[in-house]
């Protein structure tokens, strides 16, 4: 597990912030196809230390390059203090970046037969799926990860030369339920930067979009949609409380 200490989070958090004022360092600083890859030892660390229903991920420069850092949060939304804070730097993809999302059909065939057994009526309908709980459908986790890729670029621009950099985001805070497992075998969790438009801010906001990857993505034959794409987080600013 990728660690850092209390002082050297500070530290690496102040480098990002002097930083985002200054659009050419930024665009050394951020490939836009690069991730942030999470192991299965810093996911189980962040749900045991974080008691709240969302914890914080902040941005930070360490040894010249882009992390995240993983903060858990208490019951009343402050961060938790404790030693180290586990982290990911920003890297390339090893390998393709597989999106899974099986939804489940149930088939319901129905016929009627007359009082001298003739066909009166014979037709099929298709029962939709049931989410069991929130997810990000797939399409619009792709169209976030490709605006980032393709538009990233001209929002930093934008947003060092009109606003010199202080709308830029900081840290995201993302739902805790991002971190529980579907099922068994998890392994890791990429984290992918997006761009997605916001119909309060009316402009066009980044987000974290976490894919988490199992040994066996498996069908569990249930009428159930089954996704490896979780929900996005929420960029700070715009959306900022004291942690």
């Amino acid at each position: 597990m990728n660690i850092l200490s209390q002082e050297e989070c500070q530290i690496a958090i102040a480098e990002w912030a002097n930083c985002c004022a200054d659009y050419e360092m930024i665009k050394k600083m951020i490939p836009t196809n690069y991730v942030f890859i999470f192991d299965a030892s810093e996911i189980e660390w962040m749900k045991r230390e974080n008691k709240n229903s969302d914890f914080c991920t902040q941005i930070g420069i360490f040894q010249g390059t882009l992390i995240a850092i993983l903060y858990p949060m208490d019951a009343e939304g402050r961060q938790v203090r404790i030693d180290n804070y586990a982290y990911s730097t920003l890297q390339e993809l090893q390998q393709d970046l597989r999106l899974m999302e099986t939804a489940q059909y149930t088939l319901v065939k129905n016929a009627v037969l007359s009082k001298d057994l003739r066909t009166i009526d014979d037709n099929s309908d298709m029962s939709f799926p049931v989410s069991g709980k929130p997810m990000l459908p797939q399409d619009k986790a792709l169209t976030a990860i490709e605006s980032w890729r393709d538009e990233a670029m001209l929002w930093f621009y934008r947003e060092c030369s009109e606003f010199s950099g202080s709308r830029i985001f900081r840290r995201f805070y993302v739902p805790s339920q991002d971190l529980i497992p579907s099922k068994p075998g998890l392994t890791h969790i990429v984290c992918s930067f997006g761009l997605k438009f916001s119909d309060i801010y009316q402009r066009m906001l980044p987000t974290l979009i976490f894919i988490s990857f199992y040994k066996d993505l498996e069908n569990n034959g249930s009428i159930e949609k089954i996704s490896n794409t979780y929900d996005w987080s929420q960029a700070c600013p715009p959306s900022c409380y004291s942690i």
